[in-house]
């Protein structure tokens, strides 16, 4: 009887070592495994990526570095920028959407069903916005940019420069905007960028052209900064959209399923480290021409007729403009004054005005209606930044100061909007793309497999 006790005790310490060894193998499995797949959180503060910084040290041709970027992008800028382009103020762009191609015949692409914009009726767009522009002030009351004429590029913006929406045309892009003919006005919420279907030869023909006729070819020895500046620009552009795209792409058309495609953001932009590094510069280069323009911004009239809603924008662009973890940590994003030196700095600046000109025209051809709109929109966000730290024609003109259409702004805020939102995207997400590309990932369907056979050995026992 004692012999019998003693061997059902024995039996028992053999079943718990199993148990205890088996529980030991699956922590181990799971650890393995979890080294190559992406962490799951359910708190937001311990979504903190394992991977190393991929993309570290200063931006190129820029005054931050990435891990500066990405925190204060995060941290900062894109929640503020997220509640700005929500108010009514920000939410409304005009354009025109039907215009004539001048390079090459209409393929009739922006007729698909899937592409088309949904524009605002007479009653719903801002009352505000169908009266006249305010005029300016005399010419001959106009101030010098911090008492410094002979600046060829000057860092500030007079503090009076404010004095009303212009209706002065950007000579940086195609379209006239002081031309109310044939504009309309639509909702940007209600038509986001995303994908729309718009691929092959007609989308590829607009970015060939952008590239081959009016930037320069990159890298090369011989180019010039401004002109390498430009072509990295067009190309940070490039890259927002196409993560735009992967970010909010129709994974199954059948069930309407809408969701992130990893696998063409990096077949587009990460595989390629320029792209994404043109993506930082680009975002850096515009948030400079808005710090640039704190004054003027900052003064704005944000009127739409809806007082909160327009003191909530005035709030919220003043919270951007003066952030103090943005002024101490990135006071200058970009310096432009280093621009445009010597005897061919006019020549030079004038040159690159008419190509970007040029790429401003080639919106007009995009065959897809949503894509033009926001062709058009980011395009115009971009040729505004470049009025701002550039001059306002191409010249040197620095006894007069900073004028603004209202749609110039909008364009500008929601340019930096959609860059903000690309580099968190793939701040956030670009590690997992490159894993899954890659092959890296550990497949959950294993290792639930690993843990059953494990579990039914114990149950066996």
């Amino acid at each position: 009887m004692v012999e019998s006790e003693s061997e059902v005790k024995k039996s028992e310490k053999m079943r718990w070592r199993w148990v205890i060894g088996a529980f030991v193998t699956i922590l181990l499995a799971i650890a393995l495994a979890s080294k190559s797949t992406p962490k799951i959180s359910l708190y937001k503060s311990c979504q903190c990526s394992q991977d190393k910084h991929r993309y570290s040290g200063i931006v190129e041709d820029c005054c931050c570095d990435y891990e500066t970027v990405d925190h204060l992008n995060g941290e900062v800028l894109h929640p503020l920028l997220q509640e700005l382009v929500k108010t009514p103020f920000f939410r409304y762009f005009k354009v025109k959407l039907w215009c004539y191609c001048p390079f090459w015949p209409d393929d009739g692409m922006c007729r698909l069903r899937d592409c088309s914009v949904c524009e605002c009726p007479d009653s719903e767009f801002p009352e505000s916005f169908k009266k006249p522009y305010h005029r300016g002030l005399p010419s001959d009351d106009l101030m010098c940019q911090e008492g410094k004429p002979q600046a060829a590029v000057d860092r500030t913006l007079d503090r009076k420069a404010f004095r009303g929406w212009t209706e002065t045309d950007n000579p940086w892009t195609n379209d006239d905007e002081t031309d109310n003919s044939d504009m309309t006005y639509v909702n940007l919420l209600l038509n986001p960028e995303r994908y729309t279907g718009y691929t092959g030869p007609s989308a590829t023909r607009i970015w060939d052209a952008v590239y081959s006729e009016n930037c320069p070819k990159y890298p090369a020895e011989e180019l010039c900064q401004e002109e390498r500046i430009l072509h990295k620009l067009i190309s940070g552009l490039h890259s927002s959209i196409s993560i735009h795209i992967a970010s909010d792409y129709l994974l199954d058309e059948a069930a309407n399923l809408w969701g992130h495609n990893l696998k063409l953001m990096y077949s587009r932009v990460l595989r390629y480290p320029h792209r994404v590094e043109n993506l930082y510069f680009t975002f850096l280069f515009v948030l400079r021409a808005v710090t640039k323009a704190a004054d003027y911004l900052e003064q704005a009239e944000y009127d739409t007729g809806n007082p909160t809603e327009d003191l909530k924008a005035q709030s919220l662009m003043r919270q951007l403009l003066y952030n103090p973890k943005l002024q101490a940590a990135c006071p200058l994003p970009f310096d432009e004054a280093k621009l445009w030196k010597g005897q061919r700095g006019p020549e030079l600046k004038q040159k690159i005005q008419s190509q970007f000109k040029n790429i401003s025209a080639l919106m007009d051809c995009v065959g897809c209606e949503k894509c033009r709109l926001w062709g058009k929109l980011q395009v115009l966000g971009l040729g505004t930044a470049l009025k701002i730290l550039f001059s306002v024609n191409g010249e040197e003109h620095s006894g007069q100061t900073l004028q603004l259409q209202r749609n110039e702004v909008i364009a500008l805020m929601n340019l930096l909007n959609r860059l903000s939102e690309s580099v968190k995207f793939v701040h956030e997400m670009g590690p997992a793309a490159e894993r899954l590309v890659e092959g890296k990932i550990s497949s959950p369907t294993k290792l639930n497999s690993l843990v059953q056979k494990i579990w039914a050995l114990i149950v066996k026992k």
